[in-house]
């Protein structure tokens, strides 16, 4: 994830996450604060523009760090595919999994937004301004644009979905390289990688600024509206994750054969480190352990589950659709069935080469390509970023789950 930690990172993850969730709540009382007062011209003529700067900063690193990403997650990929059988059988379940969550999130999501709206003043708030909203093409208009004809071009245009396949195309044709300039293609996207996380790591330092910046203006606006939809976007991201989190138990039960309280009760202490610590590869001993309660064989566990740590992170493409399709339902973006399909496909390709990384880290990178891919607008990620650490805990604990539902299945599988 999208979502998970490194485990030896916690501290300082917990003190960032928890100085940028103090930067807004901060916020949120300033600009209370500021509503009925004369000061607010001034503060806001100076907050507004600091928090669209951080927010520019934050902006600057997707497309570089997501092109890197999908070229080292798309090698590494197909270099298990070729490993053998069981490889080739767990990518496979690996694809049907984060399909089947993707589609789920599509039409639970919006279902959802009907059925309980985003409320009113913050979302006008949040979508005034001069966000700026890319218009949404008819299938025809998508189709071709999937093949650019400057892929250089479309970068510079913000045509995320032309760029994100052309990549996993170039990854695909380097792969078939020899050794010598295929380890050297590697090295420089790693190389790219690294320099675009240390630079994002510099602009997350920053955070509880911008946040509070952010949310002052906001809520100078809206007013106590902005905290109804924080909470209410909190419950409805989670759902989407809920839904992952209930298949699992689902493929548990029906592909692997499974009890349901045997897998229930054996996945609890692994489920408890996820919550504790917002980390599947924390989680991964207590993983190994419900394999071997459930009689799942050592072989199985010991090769699906570390690549499910590192490939699977079976809540992403959920989750991640359904922050970008809540942010079109809260600015008012209509989202059709290229829209839909260009998200989708983005998604799968952006958690294929997402990091382990902690959530307010990874969250921007990750949803920021499905909204441009979809054609909406990405701004107000800046301020959902800040409690990112709550759904964090969902896509955790979802993939954790999963991991081992996964294991159990391949090991079934492959007896």
């Amino acid at each position: 994830m999208t979502g998970d930690s490194h485990a030896g990172a916690m501290p300082e993850i917990r003190v960032r996450a928890g100085w940028t969730f103090a930067g807004l709540a901060a916020g949120l009382l300033a600009g209370l604060a500021l509503q009925s007062s004369a000061l607010a011209p001034p503060v806001l003529a100076f907050a507004q523009p600091l928090g669209a700067l951080w927010l520019k900063a934050l902006q600057m690193t997707i497309l570089p760090l997501v092109s890197a990403l999908i070229f080292i997650g798309v090698g590494q990929a197909v270099r298990t595919t070729s490993a053998g059988g069981i490889a080739r059988r767990t990518m496979a379940l690996f694809a049907l999994v984060l399909i089947a969550g993707a589609l789920a999130s599509v039409v639970l999501t919006p279902l959802l937004l009907r059925a309980f709206p985003v409320p009113a003043g913050a979302a006008a708030a949040l979508s005034s301004g001069d966000a700026k909203m890319a218009a949404i093409p008819g299938l025809g208009d998508f189709l071709a644009g999937l093949i650019p004809a400057n892929v250089f071009e479309a970068a510079s245009a913000g045509a995320i979905l032309p760029v994100v396949l052309f990549m996993a195309l170039f990854a695909l044709a380097a792969a078939r390289l020899p050794e010598a300039p295929r380890a050297l293609l590697t090295g420089l996207f790693e190389a790219i990688a690294g320099a675009m996380m240390v630079v994002i790591g510099w602009v997350l330092a920053l955070a509880p600024i911008g946040v509070f910046a952010l949310a002052m203006g906001v809520a100078a606006s809206s007013g106590a509206a902005l905290v109804a939809l924080l909470g209410h976007y909190i419950v409805v991201v989670s759902l989407a994750g809920l839904a992952v989190l209930l298949g699992a138990y689902l493929l548990a039960v029906f592909a692997a054969r499974l009890g349901p309280l045997a897998f229930a009760r054996a996945v609890v202490p692994a489920q408890a480190v996820a919550i504790s610590t917002q980390s599947s590869l924390a989680s991964l001993p207590a993983m190994l352990a419900a394999c071997r309660t459930l009689g799942l064989r050592e072989s199985s566990a010991d090769f699906v589950l570390p690549l499910a740590v590192a490939l699977l992170r079976a809540t992403s493409p959920a989750m991640n659709l359904a922050v970008v399709i809540y942010v079109a339902g809260m600015t008012g973006t209509p989202l059709g069935p290229a829209a839909m399909a260009a998200g989708i496909a983005v998604s799968m390709l952006a958690m294929l080469g997402s990091p382990s990384l902690p959530g307010t880290i990874s969250f921007v990178t990750a949803t920021g390509p499905i909204a441009l891919a979809m054609g909406v607008s990405i701004e107000p990620l800046a301020l959902l970023v800040a409690v990112e650490m709550l759904p964090d805990v969902m896509r955790t604990l979802g993939n954790v789950t999963m991991d081992v539902a996964v294991t159990a299945t391949i090991d079934r599988k492959s007896k």
